[in-house]
C-alpha cells in the first residue's frame, strides 16, 4: 500500500470548515491564538509578539501547499467564518505510512468540542483519502486537555516519552497517542 498524497483539501464538519490558510489570516491568527502565552505555553513555537512574524509563517504555509504531502488547515467556524486555530500533519514517515498530527486553538473556543471535531475530520481524511496506516500525536502531560481531545477521537495513549519535547516551559516529557487504520 502506498499513500495517495492529496494535500490540504477543504473539509467540512457540522460546525467547522477546515481550509487552507492565507496571508489574509494574519490578524485573525495573531489576535485569536498565536499571541496568547496561555495558548502557546505547551507548544514548541514561541508566542508571537509581532504580526509580521505571523505573516511570514503564513507565507511559508501558503508556499508549502504546492507539496501534496503537506497538510495544514485553518479551523474556521462555519456560521461566522471566524478563524479559531490550526490543525495539520507536520511530520510523516512514509516507510510506515504514518502522519503525526498537531493542533492549536484559541482560548475563547476551549471546552466546546471544536478541536475534537476538527481532529476527527482530519483523521477520517488521512485514513479514508490519503490511505495512512497510523496517525499519531503528542502532547505535554501537563496539558491533559489535549490528551482528552485525542481520546475522544479514538486515539490510544501508548506511553510517555521522557524529556522528548521542548515547549515554552522548557524540555519536558511527551505523551504519545496513536490510532491505526485497523482500529476504526
Amino acid at each position: 500500500m502506498s499513500l495517495h498524497e492529496m494535500g490540504t483539501q477543504p473539509l467540512t464538519t457540522a460546525r467547522l470548515r477546515l481550509r487552507r490558510l492565507s496571508i489574509d489570516d494574519t490578524d485573525s491568527m495573531f489576535d485569536n491564538w498565536a499571541s496568547d502565552p496561555e495558548v502557546t505555553k505547551f507548544l514548541p513555537w514561541p508566542t508571537y509578539t509581532e504580526r509580521a512574524a505571523v505573516r511570514e509563517y503564513l507565507a511559508e504555509c501558503v508556499a508549502q501547499y504546492a507539496d501534496p504531502a503537506r497538510y495544514n488547515w485553518g479551523i474556521e467556524l462555519a456560521d461566522d467564518h471566524t478563524l479559531i486555530g490550526t490543525i495539520g500533519a507536520p511530520r510523516s514517515d512514509d516507510a510506515i505510512e504514518m502522519k503525526e498530527v498537531g493542533y492549536c486553538i484559541g482560548r475563547p473556543w476551549w471546552g466546546h468540542g471544536y478541536t475534537a471535531e476538527a481532529l476527527a475530520a482530519v483523521i477520517e481524511y488521512l485514513f479514508g483519502q490519503v490511505g495512512v496506516n497510523r496517525i499519531e500525536a503528542m502532547h505535554d502531560p501537563r496539558n491533559p486537555a489535549s490528551g482528552r481531545v485525542m481520546a475522544k477521537c479514538g486515539m490510544r495513549q501508548e506511553g510517555i516519552l521522557r524529556q522528548r519535547g521542548r515547549s515554552n516551559l522548557g524540555i519536558g516529557d511527551m505523551s504519545i497517542w496513536a490510532i491505526l487504520a485497523a482500529d476504526r
